[in-house]
């Protein structure tokens, strides 16, 4: 291809989404992949923090002065909408908890923002999902924290299985993952969310929602679907058939619209 070829495809303009991650996040890899190409990821970080992944590192997690500087820290590229990348440190004080960092990310100037859990109601509302599986790598307390969150929105969690791992979560295994996703099916189940934004998830989703026959959805990908709503780039409401994503592999967000 030539150069002149090159400026005849020069790239789209592009539309900023910032995200907002714990210290210890590893899969920014994943959240790029449920974009489009016309959507650039501004990534910023909390600080260090040296403890073990439970529950006190996840309230520690809720430091409203460290999540508002790191939305002011890529403020200035724009971003169209912020997400806080982390299911645990935002269903750690349940649902004010959550509202409370969209909060704080809006009054640091986000125009709009959202936390992974507020973005799994979201998508839960969007599929019509009342009663769900709950799966992940988290100790016992803490996916028990997760299952009172989504009590308390109204949802009923019918069974729930965990790794009751603390560190590292980004090493476990597709394998480990789809078994632990077998264990926390139930039938009567309408759903299996698979909690935790450090969980690679992208490539086994499809195929475990063709296993049990139903959505089979994770944080990561709310968490997009989500900050693309609130960018502008997908519509809210969501197709019935086939979940968040599309059997045969296809994400939703895979298909949304490019801006021109």
């Amino acid at each position: 291809m030539t150069v002149i070829e090159l400026v005849g495809n020069a790239p789209h303009d592009q539309v900023g989404i910032g995200m907002v991650c714990p210290f210890d996040m590893a899969l920014d890899r994943e959240l790029w992949r449920w974009m489009p190409e016309s959507v650039s990821l501004y990534f910023t970080r909390t600080a260090f923090i040296d403890a073990p992944v439970d529950v006190e590192l996840c309230r520690e997690l809720n430091d409203h002065d460290e999540i508002a500087r790191a939305v002011r820290n890529v403020l200035g590229v724009g971003p169209r909408s912020f997400g806080y990348a982390c299911a645990s440190g935002s269903f750690v004080y349940g649902m004010n908890g959550a509202r409370a960092i969209s909060n704080a990310m809006i009054a640091a100037g986000a125009a709009a923002a959202v936390t992974t859990s507020e973005a799994l109601l979201r998508a839960l509302d969007a599929l019509g999902v009342g009663r769900l599986a709950v799966a992940a790598p988290y100790t016992s307390t803490l996916t028990g924290l997760l299952c009172d969150f989504l009590c308390e929105s109204g949802r009923h969690v019918v069974r729930h299985a965990g790794l009751e791992r603390d560190h590292e979560i980004w090493t476990i295994p597709y394998s480990a993952t789809c078994e632990l996703i077998r264990m926390a099916d139930h039938p009567d189940a309408e759903a299996v969310f698979v909690s935790c934004t450090n969980l690679w998830t992208y490539d086994i989703l499809a195929l475990m929602e063709a296993e049990l026959g139903k959505p089979v959805i994770s944080a990561n990908q709310v968490t997009a679907w989500a900050t693309l709503a609130d960018a502008g780039l997908v519509a809210e409401s969501l197709p019935t058939h086939g979940g968040l994503s599309l059997h045969g592999g296809q994400s939703l967000f895979c298909r949304a619209p490019r801006v021109a």
